[in-house]
């Protein structure tokens, strides 16, 4: 059943072809021709209609009777110990490899402090002279 809009929208479009229908009684012969040429040219580039499509869905195996319990069929095979620790071994690679690379860059992170805290320690400057910010802006314009 067709909605209100549509009903009123197919009424509108029927009354528009009508008017053109009527006005095209009218018209002039060198217009009508312009007319049926552009018309013909539009046919002529328009694209063919697909008409019946193939569209493939993907079923699945225990779809129907098979899904409800009512078909037989062979019993699936239970997954080997091997094959799950197969399945399994990717992921605890990648999980190790991520653990010893956050484990490597910490150590490389504390060994930068370290060197730091040394040079820091070992300079003859007092640690206040690195907090004064007017130190800082002098050893900078001095450079």
């Amino acid at each position: 059943m067709s909605s209100a809009p549509e009903l009123k929208e197919l009424e509108f479009a029927l009354k528009i072809r009508r008017a053109l229908d009527e006005r095209a009684a009218t018209l002039p012969p060198p217009a009508a021709d312009r007319l049926a040429a552009a018309r013909r040219a539009a046919l002529a580039r328009k694209k063919p209609d697909a008409g019946l499509v193939l569209v493939l869905v993907p079923a699945l195996a225990g779809a129907g009777a098979g899904s409800l319990g009512l078909a037989r069929g062979p019993a699936p095979r239970p997954v080997s110990l091997a094959r799950r620790i197969a399945r399994a071994l990717p992921l605890a690679v990648l999980l190790a490899g991520i653990a010893g690379i956050a484990y490597w860059e910490n150590l490389q992170h504390t060994a930068e402090l370290a060197d730091i805290d040394a040079a820091m320690l070992s300079d003859d400057l007092p640690l206040n002279a690195y907090l004064d910010h007017g130190f800082n802006a002098y050893l900078t314009h001095t450079r």
